[in-house]
């Protein structure tokens, strides 16, 4: 689960394959005086040598492996209880509260206009998430300037290094006129100053003294969020067994909404064009109960 570890298993590929004018020994006392991450170094080196030598048992051992990745929870409580530990760091408590509220509503509205029926709530938990996090400025800089970063990197890399922050900043990035997208540009060390700072403007979020607030993707930001929250309140007021599917479907959805700039755009501008397919017909068996 390490990218930096790829590397090494592809030098590890090479050493078996004949490529390298050097020896096993060398390159595995090379690791060791490097004297960073060497136990994973190691292993890399040798799954490498397993990738040229034997891929098959290679293919075994991933198969058999478990994930490294967090899991995240199925069931609904578990599912609030981890969102709303992220929007309460990430903003506060009452942004947590009204996630779990819009949620709750939808569990029980399931419960009595659609039973028998389920994944709405988990649906609509999981795609009001994805609107509600967004990774803005005030997030970028909270989560560099947590503690926790700043020792991953101690424990990845030793010696004299110099760590460079490469970002676009919305309001002074230049957009590459190919592409689109904004230009990233380096920060240096000095940078890490300010981002103490900035993390603690998140108080300000989407406020009238946020600075950020008016900016483009700040209002698309905010614009989805309404959107999905009215759309999922008309929904349940209509709610019954026959469009219980299209609203899990339109919930589900948002949850794809990821991204930044252009690429963000467009995920948002499909899952509109998705809610006018489902919502401009008789979603339901009549047109009033279409759910947008």
């Amino acid at each position: 689960g390490d990218s930096l570890g790829a590397n090494t298993l592809l030098l590890g590929y090479a050493l078996q394959r004949g490529w390298l004018p050097v020896s096993l020994q060398a390159l595995e006392r090379a690791i060791e005086l490097n004297g960073v991450a060497v136990a994973l170094n190691l292993q890399a080196l040798g799954l490498g040598r397993l990738a040229a030598h034997a891929p098959a048992r290679l293919a075994a051992l991933l198969t058999a492996a478990e994930p490294v990745a967090e899991v995240v929870p199925d069931d609904l409580e578990g599912l609030l209880a981890l969102h709303g530990k992220v929007l309460a760091a990430y903003q506060d408590a009452t942004l947590a509260a009204r996630h779990r509220a819009l949620v709750e509503r939808a569990a029980a509205a399931e419960r009595t206009r659609a039973p028998g029926c389920h994944g709405l709530p988990e649906a609509v938990a999981r795609g009001y998430f994805k609107l509600l996090y967004d990774k803005d400025e005030y997030e970028v800089a909270r989560l560099h300037a947590d503690g926790a970063f700043a020792a991953e990197l101690a424990a990845e890399f030793a010696g004299d290094y110099r760590v460079q922050l490469h970002l676009a900043p919305p309001l002074f990035a230049r957009h590459d006129p190919a592409s689109g997208r904004p230009r990233k540009r380096a920060f240096g060390p000095w940078l890490w100053r300010l981002l103490p700072l900035l993390a603690r403007g998140r108080a300000l979020r989407g406020r009238w003294f946020d600075p950020f607030r008016y900016s483009r993707e700040r209002r698309e930001v905010r614009a989805l969020q309404a959107e999905f929250a009215e759309l999922v309140e008309r929904g349940l007021a209509r709610l019954d067994a026959g469009n219980h599917a299209a609203l899990v479907e339109l919930a589900a959805a948002a949850a794809e909404i990821r991204g930044y700039g252009p690429v963000r755009s467009a995920a948002g501008a499909a899952w509109r064009r998705r809610r006018a397919d489902l919502g401009s017909g008789p979603v339901a068996g009549t047109p009033d109960q279409a759910l947008a």
